[in-house]
C-alpha cells in the first residue's frame, strides 16, 4: 500500500535558524493534533472501514499524512530545532489515546471531519507565530491539503448515510487524486 519517495510532498526551505519556532512544530510533528495523531488515526480507521472505497479515501489520507509529518520533521532540522521525538512542542510524550479508535462509519468520518478541522486552526495559530516567508508558505501548504481531507471526508459521510451509488464513491477517490496533480 505504501510507497516511499525520496522527493518531499513540497519543498522545505528556511530563511535562517529558528530554534524557537522549530519547537513550536514539535506540536505538528507529535501533538494531540499533529501528523502522527492524523497518520495512525487514519491507519486504524482504514482497518475498521467496510466501505471499500471510503477505506481507500483513509489509506490515501494516512500515506499523506505521513508525508505532512515528514515535512514537519524536514523543517524543524533545518530550522535548528532539538532532536526529533515523539512528543508535542512542551516535551510531553505523544500517547495513544490522542487518537479515536471508533469503528462506526459515520462516528469515524465524523471524528476525522473534526481533526482535520483542529489541525487547520493549530497551522492558522502558528502560521502567526513565524516571520520566514518559506515556512508561511509551507503552512499555507498544509493547511490547504488539510482543507481538501476536510471536504473530501465531508462527501464520504453524506454517500455513507445517504446510500451513494458505487460511481459516487469512486469520485471521491478521482476527485483526490486530482487534488495532488497540482503538486506533480
Amino acid at each position: 500500500m505504501y510507497n516511499y519517495r525520496k522527493r518531499l510532498f513540497y519543498p522545505v526551505h528556511v530563511k535562517g535558524p529558528d530554534p524557537v519556532f522549530a519547537k513550536v512544530l514539535f506540536e505538528h510533528y507529535a501533538g494531540r493534533n499533529g501528523e502522527l495523531s492524523s497518520s495512525l488515526q487514519y491507519l486504524n480507521h482504514y482497518a475498521n472501514f467496510t466501505n471499500r472505497y471510503v477505506r481507500e479515501l483513509l489509506g490515501l489520507i494516512a500515506a499523506e499524512e505521513l508525508g505532512h509529518m515528514e515535512l514537519i520533521s524536514v523543517a524543524i532540522i533545518k530550522l535548528g530545532g532539538p532532536p526529533l521525538t515523539y512528543a508535542n512542542s512542551q516535551g510531553a510524550p505523544w500517547v495513544v489515546n490522542y487518537i479515536n479508535q471508533s469503528a462506526d462509519p459515520i462516528d469515524i468520518l465524523q471524528v476525522d471531519v473534526e481533526a482535520e478541522t483542529r489541525a487547520s486552526h493549530l497551522y492558522r495559530q502558528h502560521l502567526e507565530l513565524t516571520s520566514d516567508p518559506n515556512m508561511k508558505k509551507m503552512i499555507g501548504f498544509l493547511i490547504s491539503r488539510e482543507e481538501v481531507h476536510k471536504r473530501l471526508l465531508q462527501r464520504a459521510q453524506t454517500l455513507i448515510r445517504e446510500f451513494g451509488s458505487p460511481e459516487e464513491f469512486n469520485r471521491l477517490i478521482y476527485d483526490y487524486k486530482m487534488s495532488l496533480q497540482v503538486l506533480e
